[in-house]
């Protein structure tokens, strides 16, 4: 093709003004409102009641501090900003070489638990510097900021890399847990803080659930079914899972026939019927509600069990054999007490002083579960774990999606009133 350069080209221009052009956004005002957050300023000078963000969530979490006696306690009653202490401005600083910052005091009571006497004093915890109105900090003479961070949003998070099926319940502050399934023996495993792995239903056992049947009735639905001798009834019970054990005999003559979990064959129906059994109580796979899977159920099939000597019978870990394994693998060559190793593993997930999940975490897990009534705990329930540990099989059986871990909807920003909160919980 020749081009006929007699002729004119007509040009567009996207370039020409428009009237509704937006207009340049506050940049910095993101960072402003962020640390009017972490100081709470205004409701400082007006009298209002503090939210539980920043400095107040700071107090809020270390206080109250008991004595290791247990005699005495500190407790926090409010801070404040001694704005008359604020000796030089912005461009004193500059030229001095100072910080620009701000008395911060609080007022602890110190009471007397055997007496019940209180005693109450204002405290200087020490200078904070002050944001001026361009987003910046005069430390020591000149002008700083403080970058926001982008990091992996807490919360839970499901993925299938190189073959494996995982999990992560990713708090804000405390120990990651983890779960993941073996494809070849079909089993599903816990890991805490990426140490080595423990058996779920062991896990759970830890945690309290310490029988076959309160484990059951964590994943499947149930119905009774009866026990009729026509061979067309038998036939249909062939194959079901027991959510209950079978005993036989009281007293001390009782014995246990079958365990929860146990599959029924054709001639355990028999001597069911032998047994005087009419109906039992049976695991409804067909319940929508129920998880379409024999996971957990295999898992109750590895389990080591230690047969106590007087128990020689025993069928199944206790609480005590869940709490030691799992605590060795926590505290290798420590010494295992079953009170210190419930107690550590309350703390780890359950305590507020150990384990924050933070609003972005809970909103997340809350959404995830798609819970009836939304959880406010900012720590792990047991139903987050149990929903956690029902989504990844849902997600290997091909009922659920894995997350994109690289998404930007699984990223979030760190402000400088968030990073700061962050420094000051960690100093104390």
């Amino acid at each position: 093709m020749i081009l006929d350069k007699s002729k004119a080209i007509k040009r567009e221009y996207f370039g020409k003004p428009y009237e509704d052009i937006m207009g340049i956004p506050n940049l910095i005002g993101i960072q402003l409102s962020s640390y009017e957050k972490f100081l709470q300023r205004d409701k400082l000078n007006s009298g209002e009641p503090l939210e539980r963000q920043g400095l107040e969530d700071v107090f809020l979490t270390v206080f109250p501090i008991e004595s290791p006696n247990g005699d005495m306690l500190l407790e926090y009653g409010q801070y404040s900003l001694d704005e008359s202490g604020i000796k030089f401005s912005e461009k004193e600083c500059k030229k001095k070489g100072l910080t620009y910052a701000v008395p911060l005091k609080a007022r602890i009571n110190l009471v007397f638990l055997n007496t019940g006497e209180i005693r109450q004093k204002e405290i200087y915890m020490g200078d904070i510097p002050l944001m001026t109105d361009r987003g910046t900090f005069i430390i020591n003479g000149a002008e700083r900021v403080v970058v926001s961070q982008i990091h992996r949003s807490p919360g839970v998070i499901f993925s299938h890399d190189q073959g494996t099926y995982s999990s992560r319940i990713i708090p804000y502050r405390g120990s990651w847990l983890e779960f993941e399934i073996d494809q070849k023996k079909e089993l599903i495993y816990a890991k805490i803080d990426r140490k080595k792995k423990i058996l779920g239903t062991i896990f759970l056992r830890a945690l309290g659930f310490d029988s076959r049947e309160k484990i059951i009735l964590l994943f499947y639905k149930t119905r009774v079914v009866k026990i009729l001798e026509s061979r067309e009834e038998k036939e249909k019970l062939v194959g079901s899972v027991l959510a209950k054990p079978l005993y036989t005999g009281e007293g001390d003559e009782k014995k246990k026939l079958y365990r929860a979990g146990d599959k029924i064959h054709p001639h355990d129906i028999d001597e069911l019927l032998h047994a005087g059994f009419k109906e039992i109580e049976v695991i409804d796979l067909d319940n929508e509600d129920s998880l379409h899977s024999d996971m957990i159920l295999n898992c109750f099939e590895n389990e080591e069990i230690k047969s106590a000597k007087d128990n020689p019978e025993k069928d199944e870990p206790s609480r005590e054999e869940a709490l030691s394994k799992v605590y060795s693998i926590l505290r290798p060559g420590e010494p295992i007490t079953i009170e210190s190793a419930e107690k550590d593993l309350q703390s780890m997930f359950f305590s507020a002083r150990r384990y924050d999940l933070g609003r972005v975490g809970r909103y997340k897990l809350n959404k995830k579960f798609n819970y009836p009534e939304p959880v406010e705990s900012f720590t792990l329930v047991m139903d987050d774990i149990v929903q956690t540990m029902i989504f990844l099989i849902k997600v290997y059986i091909g009922e659920g999606n894995v997350d994109d871990i690289d998404h930007l909807g699984n990223r979030r920003i760190r402000l400088v009133g968030e990073l700061l909160t962050n420094q000051l919980k960690i100093a104390f």
